[in-house]
């Protein structure tokens, strides 16, 4: 890894874009932002447009910082601008990031590589709002989105799945991921360049793990280390490496799993998906499992700085 001078390295960091998740990357990164400038970095933060590429060759930074999350960000299209800008940057690059953004590819690559999944199909969003398309209880989710956005459970007592899903037809397209359920406890895990960080049980104040407990202050509780037995804490912690490795994954990345501990289970524990572009927000989980393995949020930003490349 190289070690970059903070004080002869510029770094634009790059946040907001135009998906769905912009809010929340503008917040993870105006937090990236102030702490490398406190790293010692030169800064120069970008509200990421249609016309970035244009503006990256006339800033020419050392690296990028790409804090952009959701589609056109996390999706691999940031990564190829800067492959073809030969800029170093931050993360995954253009195949991991495609993969790991689309759920039912990326769960192609889990099970080839061994790693437990729960059964899905997708389906054609107006064949999903007539009727169930598999046993409840089940979940519905777009294919290609981060942060929970637009992820419903579905359960005997809802309005059906017609209501749900025709609300947000901007966010699901023409196609829908229907998914078995997984009850129990939501847990995830971080790996950093090759090393699996802690496991985190998050406990959603209400409902389930959804875009408002991931973000507002107060939706959920972390327990940092959960509380689970010590080889599912383990298992979570070797498959999270295994499926940052299986996508070919670089820098940080973050897995989310469901483990089934409700009474007269099998302690099913299943992988949900690998985030190539974790949030980087104050309540988010990435820094929180850092500083748990002993790294302040300065040193985590100016490490995933060292690790900055091209051709990732």
């Amino acid at each position: 890894m190289m070690r970059r001078i903070p004080q002869d390295t510029h770094v634009a960091v790059l946040m907001g874009g135009w998906s769905a998740e912009r809010e929340v990357s503008l917040s993870s990164g105006e937090a990236c932002a102030r702490a490398l400038r406190a790293a010692g970095f030169t800064v120069t933060p970008i509200d990421v447009k249609h016309d970035i590429g244009a503006v990256l060759e006339d800033l020419k930074p050392d690296v990028a910082f790409n804090a952009l999350h959701g589609k056109w960000g996390e999706d691999g299209c940031m990564s190829a601008i800067l492959e073809t800008l030969q800029i170093p940057y931050t993360h995954s690059g253009v195949l991991a990031s495609a993969l790991a953004m689309h759920k039912e590819k990326s769960k192609i690559i889990f099970r080839a590589a061994g790693l437990p999944v729960a059964q899905s199909k997708l389906v054609p969003l107006e064949e999903a709002a007539q009727s169930h398309p598999m046993p409840l209880p089940y979940v519905l989710k777009p294919v290609a989105e981060g942060s929970s956005v637009g992820v419903h459970i579905v359960t005997r007592s809802s309005n059906g799945p017609a209501a749900i899903v025709l609300e947000q037809r901007a966010i699901y397209g023409d196609m829908i991921m229907a998914e078995r359920f997984i009850p129990g406890r939501e847990l995830t895990c971080a790996v950093m360049g090759n090393v699996a960080l802690g496991v985190i049980d998050i406990v959603p104040a209400v409902g389930f793990y959804d875009y408002r407990a991931k973000y507002a202050p107060g939706g959920s509780r972390h327990v940092l280390p959960a509380e689970v037995p010590q080889d599912i804490y383990r298992k979570v912690q070797q498959v999270a490496l295994a499926a940052h490795q299986a996508l070919g994954c670089r820098g940080v990345s973050r897995s989310d799993f469901r483990f089934d501990d409700t009474p007269g289970s099998d302690r099913e524990l299943v992988l949900l998906e690998v985030n190539t572009q974790p949030g980087m927000t104050p309540t988010s989980l990435v820094p929180e499992l850092a500083a748990h393995a002993g790294h302040s949020f300065e040193e985590l930003v100016t490490w995933m700085v060292n690790d900055a490349s091209v051709n990732r």
